[in-house]
């Protein structure tokens, strides 16, 4: 980056605020992302955490230099979805070693798959089963202190032994026991304390410890493996939206606790959720895609898709948005990458250049993709040089690879997904522009930037290009139509 470049700004979680970020160590900066509990394939809404992850964990490097950054993802390989997945699939082997068949076959899986989706591997990759003295000694700590306590052949967190428990998510503890979802055992001194250690009996995998023969909770396997390459507090902990509470949250209170810290990471980022066809995606709604579905199968569209198209379908969006996961949006990202990368591949650069300020300011100002998408795509930039050399910048920061061979060619369908377009009338650079201008307008439309909007809807409008806005018929989501007035 350029010594002019504005600085990196993040939307953190936890101070619900974009903020300029700050390293702790500038010479090393250390992210920690969670990973996946391996006792099945990993879905397509277990893909953005990754996809969005690593495109950071390639700007910080492309910012803070190459061997500056430690990034953490981790896999979890003990919890009881994975006993009970190895009793299913493998009754007659030992317990033990049908445990282990199912993790290696599925962490193998995952790496197939996110290798595919063009994501790096982290610096680290712990597995849960090997840091479990480390989890030992941090609930021993804890114990000692008084925030735990064994109870009912567990040891619990008390949650009332922290006073800032539940400022990442905006809970407190009166909501937490008033609310339905709060397990209410009778050897809890409060609802809403949650286990640290709970027992094994002979047919669960078990480790020795101060309190018998047991296995960790799920949240402070996190806290200790963290620590263990991280340290007390490190710079970006990530994940998905949906484990700010309870994964998070107690994650934050074992670590701060334990550590004596007033953060376990400075900053939180999280990832909004992921539908399919406007759908939750569930196995009773027959919505259910693998990653690995995706890629080597025709269970969805009718044909199989490349991962750099899945990559860029992920980024098209920006990552605290939720995603509506269609055929139409893969159609979609397979036009622009098959456009930018034949035109990226078509012209030789040596050195990749400075990226322009407009582009660094898209990207370093909380990851805004979809700005940068357009930036490159838009207007003359694919047909000068100096636009093709900034693509294959771009490409490169975001990991989606250039096409190599002669792209094929897929029409798009009128009236699929958020768009309609006769794409016979509409030049071949337009086209591009305009869906990277319709999907920045509907993004200022959820954030009430109505002045924004208005102004891509004028720009466009004094190209030719009329948008039209209307309500799906059967989810009632806003969607957007054009028509070519020239």
């Amino acid at each position: 980056m350029s010594a002019d470049a504005p600085a990196l700004r993040l939307h953190n979680t936890l101070t619900r605020a974009r903020q300029d970020f700050a390293p702790i160590d500038a010479r090393n900066v250390r992210m920690y992302v969670c990973g996946p509990t391996v006792y099945d394939f990993a879905h397509i809404g277990n893909a953005r955490p990754v996809i969005v992850f690593d495109v950071l964990f390639r700007l910080l490097r492309h910012v803070y230099g190459e061997n500056h950054v430690t990034y953490v993802r981790n896999i979890t390989d003990v919890d009881d979805k994975i006993n009970a997945r190895a009793a299913r699939d493998f009754p007659d082997l030992p317990l033990n070693d049908a445990i282990a068949r199912v993790t290696e076959t599925t962490a193998a899986q995952f790496h197939r798959d996110v290798a595919a989706l063009g994501c790096l591997a982290p610096t680290h990759e712990p597995r849960a089963t090997a840091h479990i003295p480390d989890m030992i000694a941090m609930i021993e700590t804890l114990v000692g202190q008084g925030h735990a306590y064994a109870a009912g052949g567990e040891v619990l967190f008390r949650v009332g032994s922290m006073e800032q428990y539940g400022r990442l998510s905006g809970r407190n503890l009166e909501d937490n026991i008033a609310g339905a979802r709060v397990a209410v055992e009778s050897h809890k001194e409060n609802p809403a304390d949650f286990v640290l250690w709970k027992a094994s009996d002979a047919n669960e995998p078990g480790w020795e410890s101060p309190w018998g023969r047991g296995r960790p909770g799920w949240h402070i396997e996190c806290s200790a493996m963290s620590k263990a390459f991280l340290g007390d507090t490190f710079d970006i902990h990530g994940g998905g939206l949906d484990l700010i509470f309870p994964h998070h949250e107690n994650e934050i209170a074992q670590s701060c606790c334990a550590n004596q810290t007033p953060n376990m990471a400075n900053v939180w980022m999280h990832n909004g959720y992921l539908q399919v066809e406007g759908r939750k995606m569930s196995k009773s709604e027959g919505n259910f895609v693998t990653i690995h579905d995706l890629l080597e199968t025709e269970k969805f569209g009718g044909r199989t898709w490349p991962g750099e198209v899945l990559r860029l379908a992920m980024l098209m969006t920006h990552y605290r948005e939720p995603i509506d996961f269609s055929v139409a949006r893969l159609e979609e990202a397979e036009n622009i990458w098959t456009r930018v990368s034949r035109r990226a591949s078509a012209v030789d650069v040596d050195q990749l250049p400075e990226l322009s300020l407009e582009l660094q300011d898209a990207l370093l100002d909380d990851l805004r993709i979809s700005d940068a998408i357009r930036i490159v795509v838009g207007k003359e930039n694919l047909r000068s040089d100096h636009g093709v050399a900034m693509a294959q910048a771009l490409l490169k920061i975001l990991g989606v690879g250039l096409k190599q061979n002669s792209p094929s060619h897929h029409v798009m369908r009128a009236e699929s997904g958020n768009y309609n377009v006769n794409t016979a009338t509409v030049p071949e650079i337009d086209e591009i522009t305009i869906i990277s201008a319709r999907d920045a307008r509907l993004e200022a439309l959820a954030a009430k930037d109505f002045a924004k909007a208005d102004a891509i809807r004028a720009e466009l409008l004094e190209q030719g290009i009329q948008l039209m806005d209307y309500k799906d018929p059967e989810t009632g989501e806003r969607r957007t139509k054009w028509e070519v007035k020239r």
